[in-house]
């Protein structure tokens, strides 16, 4: 197992041993890409979920940790969606860079239940890993680029470390200049 700096306090475990701790699609996208044994994963209160919580509990840095939201937009009364994730001390440019990859006239986020319902992941702990096939995963080039992130596990009671390398080896993975503002 990987040494993870950024686990703060908390003692990581490869995610393969724990699929306890993971969403359903998430469980079966680690173990179908074959990485799940460099996917750290860390058990933690799921009332401390949000970000900033987290980082202040354990002691995780906020400058690696990243945030991945769900947008949507409508486009010849279709919609479409996308997941973007960018660094958590930044926001995606939802009404422009992610509106124009979508080639919609309005994208925003998409609806909490919407969400939940469409990805099988908690609100709160939806990750880019193991969303909807069909789906762009848009990535800020910092997350990419980074050597150690923390992101959502799929349920709120854990987080998995991964590093930027494996979230643009994804499918649907899309590195976007300009994506985090």
């Amino acid at each position: 197992m990987r040494d993870w700096t950024i686990a703060g306090t908390l003692t990581p475990a490869p995610a393969a041993e724990h699929p306890e701790l993971l969403a359903e699609p998430v469980a079966r996208a680690l173990a179908a890409t074959g990485s799940d044994a460099t996917v750290g994963v860390v058990e933690i209160d799921p009332d401390l979920a949000d970000t900033a919580d987290f980082c202040a509990t354990y002691g995780s840095p906020l400058s690696a940790s990243a945030n991945c939201v769900v947008v949507a937009g409508k486009r010849a009364g279709q919609t479409r969606y996308a997941a973007a994730l960018v660094l958590a001390t930044t926001r995606a440019d939802v009404n422009t860079v992610i509106r124009r990859r979508l080639d919609v006239r309005k994208a925003s986020f998409a609806p909490m239940d919407e969400a939940v319902e469409l990805t099988g992941m908690a609100y709160g702990g939806i990750t880019p890993v193991g969303l909807p096939p069909e789906w762009p995963v848009l990535l800020d080039t910092a997350v990419a680029e980074a050597p150690e992130l923390v992101i959502g596990s799929g349920v709120r009671g854990s987080k998995l470390l991964v590093t930027g390398g494996f979230l643009a080896s994804l499918p649907g993975a899309e590195v976007v200049e300009g994506l985090g503002r």
